[in-house]
């Protein structure tokens, strides 16, 4: 049974701890692909310039496993991405980039009071973002003359499809249309039963 559901934050939040003189200030942002992520890495860079360490773990993808990348930036390993990356897997989060960034107060915290201070930080801001499911969902086109308009459409008529948009060409029309991952199976046959009906899959969203 595949997932047809996943969970990510649809605004960028920010939240502040302060540890021993140490400010750890995190970051999360909903982003897309990779090339987001490194963009924003490198603003946030740049923003916090005299910082000594921008540390960051980001998940992307909601379909099978995500593209994941994990960066301790100075800190001494394991302390500071990975456990930033376990309150985005304990979130449950997907095309997510967490970043803290810490201005060091001049007291060591020492491995075990890094990884806790990483951990705070990456909580904190993941419970201060708004959090919001979606679901997995297929873009398609259906292709059809338009004498075959009643039968597609009775087809189409299902909650879980949203038409995006309708094209007539003389005597041919083109529907593109969005179904969730779940009620794919339901929908697309019957389209692919209607003889004189072309349909082709677009992509994933």
């Amino acid at each position: 049974m595949f997932e047809d559901t996943y969970k990510m934050i649809v605004a960028p939040a920010e939240a502040l701890v302060k540890e021993k003189g140490s400010r750890f200030i995190s970051l999360a942002y909903p982003v897309k692909t990779e090339e987001d992520a490194k963009a924003v890495v490198a603003e946030i860079k740049k923003k916090y310039h005299d910082a000594t360490h921008h540390c960051y773990a980001y998940s992307i993808g909601h379909i099978g496993t995500p593209c994941t990348r994990l960066n301790d930036d100075g800190e001494p390993s394991g302390t500071a991405a990975r456990p930033i990356y376990g309150q985005i897997l304990s979130y449950d989060l997907r095309n997510i980039l967490v970043v803290v960034v810490r201005y060091f107060g001049g007291i060591k915290l020492g491995v075990s009071g890094l990884i806790a201070a990483y951990k705070e930080s990456a909580r904190e801001v993941l419970s201060a973002a708004t959090i919001e499911e979606h679901k997995i969902k297929e873009i398609h086109t259906v292709a059809f003359d338009y004498a075959l308009m009643n039968p597609v459409m009775q087809a189409l008529k299902n909650p879980a499809v949203s038409i995006k948009s309708n094209d007539y060409r003389d005597n041919l029309c083109v529907i593109t249309f969005e179904v969730e991952l779940s009620k794919r199976d339901e929908v697309c046959p019957q389209l692919k039963n209607i003889y004189g009906a072309k349909l082709n899959y677009v992509g994933t969203v």
